[in-house]
């Protein structure tokens, strides 16, 4: 990777993916995360403070960057969430078959490059009836926001680590083979409607999958 990926990157995506009404949402989601889980993408480890320890026996964080990791380090000191660090990207899960209870993903799935291929692994690895949590932002269901994202996306990508704006994350899900069982849209507030618009919901694995 880049100086600017290692160096640089990994602090403007912490900033933007810790604000307020960010943090809130996530304060929503994560808690819902029970016995061995794996979060995609873990980042910094902002997730951490809102796991429920009482109910979380492990967490695999998959996060190729070294610098996220390291911007991790002050999280993983004050948490007591049991951490194990997986440094492969999400297309390559080193995780046996039906192992985890629980995937989470958060701010992530706008940027795996191979999409598809990252959830098929996710559903391999989550055990069946398992859930999977998800935060995520994407494409808007209104056409003058959906017409900038799509416009804007190949720029973006350059410079904000692959992200995309413009991926129906419902669908993603759907088409992987997981079931939808929560969803809800909305817009963060204050923030540009091109990169606001968030997926936030529950899917399970099929138990006959």
């Amino acid at each position: 990777m880049s100086f600017y990926e290692e160096r640089i990157l990994p602090h403007i995506i912490d900033k933007a993916c810790s604000m307020g009404q960010v943090m809130k949402l996530r304060s929503q989601v994560v808690p819902q995360a029970r016995g061995r889980v794996l979060e995609v993408g873990m980042g910094s480890g902002i997730n951490l403070e809102f796991y429920n320890q009482d109910q979380v026996e492990l967490v695999y964080g998959l996060e190729p960057s070294e610098g996220m990791r390291r911007k991790a380090l002050p999280n993983l000191q004050r948490s007591p969430i049991k951490v194990e660090w997986l440094d492969l990207p999400g297309e390559k899960i080193p995780l046996e078959d039906n192992s985890v209870d629980t995937v989470l993903l958060t701010f992530t799935l706008c940027t795996i490059p191979d999409w598809h291929a990252a959830l098929q692994q996710m559903k391999r690895v989550l055990r069946p009836g398992g859930n999977l949590l998800f935060l995520e932002h994407g494409e808007s269901p209104h056409y003058a926001t959906r017409k900038w994202q799509h416009r804007i996306t190949p720029g973006w990508r350059k410079l904000a680590g692959g992200c995309h704006l413009n991926r129906h994350i419902a669908d993603l899900i759907k088409e992987a083979g997981f079931e939808i069982q929560e969803l809800e849209n909305l817009y963060i507030p204050k923030a540009p409607k091109i990169a606001g618009y968030i997926y936030k919901g529950r899917a399970t694995k099929p138990v006959a999958a």
